[in-house]
């Protein structure tokens, strides 16, 4: 892959982030902390159902197929979420 073709799929990533909800933000942040589902939901106050939709459509948004592509994601594009736990 050429450097011009990362670049194109850095910022197509990055206008998908854009497109991403305050609550998905948050839900992303949670899973990039290591986080499980009902531990995210805990934190937020919501149902574990409700976690996994928003990990659904901003997974779709993003466009990766599981949570771990999602936080890579996220560190790569430098958007301030915490490092995962080690």
């Amino acid at each position: 892959m050429t450097a011009t073709a990362v670049r194109v799929i850095d910022r197509d990533m990055a206008s998908a982030f854009d497109e991403l909800t305050p609550t998905q933000l948050k839900v992303l942040e949670g899973v990039n902390s290591g986080l499980l589902n009902k531990q995210i939901a805990f934190d937020l106050g919501i149902a574990e159902a409700t976690v996994k939709a928003h990990m659904t459509a901003l997974m779709r948004k993003l466009n990766v197929h599981n949570r771990t592509q999602a936080a890579i994601a996220a560190q790569t594009l430098g958007l301030g979420l915490r490092p995962a736990a080690p």
